[in-house]
């Protein structure tokens, strides 16, 4: 028997019900292997889950970024055209033509595991996966934290690992993975048990000195500590950049040599040291 002040009555529509229960299914508000629609009140109440405007976007905005979605799409941007689609579905202002024809473009792009792993990073929710890597070697994950994030046009999945057996990156970063998403063996994504780490992925700060007119044209990165002329210099810019990944680092770095040189720490200037000499070794210099 409920008591007074623990309980409310809410009268919905069957459809308005289903719309919570999805809601409270994709921020994990369970109850056993049900979605919790009081759990997921609870969780607005307290403040653990924001309720924000959904229904403020202008006409003109919305016509562009349904413009650049489909200009991505005519030049085989699909996977970017997709987050565009996928952003523009949370949105209420959308016409139901233009809506019914981004989820009919949406319908069948995202299999099964790949929903499954955007809801695990949603709900914080840690999880294991199974990996294939270029030479067909399949490896287990224990994850606890991931992201999405594009590279070089392909979408990985940058995360947090317990394992670290086969990671050839800097000690400090061991823990830190960048598998592709294309090659997560389907079915294999489970969740566990575990700690999610909201502080993200491991980190060091690398610093770089940018020489000439590297320096002028450079534009900061959102993961730059620091970016700043060196004191009497004129042509030297001092950059300091939280790095994640010294891979995906030094192969941003390389295209702009010989302007710009690694100052610290050491063991990623010595990456790129190794890297320069495989080059030097390539042109029989």
């Amino acid at each position: 028997m409920s008591r007074k002040g623990q309980s409310i009555t809410l009268s919905l529509r069957e459809q308005d019900k289903v719309e919570l229960e999805n809601l409270a299914l994709e921020f994990g508000m369970m109850w056993g292997d049900r979605p919790n629609i009081s759990k997921l009140i609870e969780a607005i109440a307290r403040h653990h889950l924001l309720i924000g405007k959904n229904n403020d976007w202008s006409e003109e905005r919305i016509r562009a970024i349904v413009y650049a979605m489909r200009l991505l799409t005519d030049i085989g941007q699909n996977e970017q055209a997709q987050i565009i689609g996928q952003l523009l579905l949370e949105r209420s202002e959308l016409p139901i033509p233009l809506y019914t024809e981004i989820e009919s473009f949406l319908g069948n792009l995202a299999p099964q595991w790949r929903l499954e792993i955007d809801r695990y990073i949603l709900r914080q929710q840690s999880f294991q996966l199974s990996y294939q890597d270029a030479a067909q070697r399949v490896f287990n994950f224990t994850v606890h934290y991931a992201k999405v994030t594009l590279h070089e046009k392909r979408q990985y999945l940058d995360c947090w690992c317990t394992e670290t057996e086969g990671n050839s990156d800097v000690e400090e970063l061991r823990h830190n993975w960048s598998l592709r998403l294309d090659r997560i063996q389907e079915a294999a994504v489970l969740p566990i048990a575990g700690e999610w780490f909201t502080t993200g992925l491991a980190q060091i700060d690398v610093e770089m000195n940018l020489l000439g007119n590297l320096g002028f044209a450079y534009q900061a990165k959102p993961e730059d500590k620091i970016n700043e002329w060196l004191p009497d210099t004129q042509r030297i810019k001092r950059v300091v950049r939280h790095v994640s990944n010294t891979f995906w680092f030094i192969r941003e770095v390389m295209q702009y040599t010989p302007d710009c040189v690694i100052i610290s720490p050491k063991n990623v200037q010595l990456l790129m040291i190794e890297k320069l000499k495989s080059v030097c070794q390539h042109y029989k210099i």
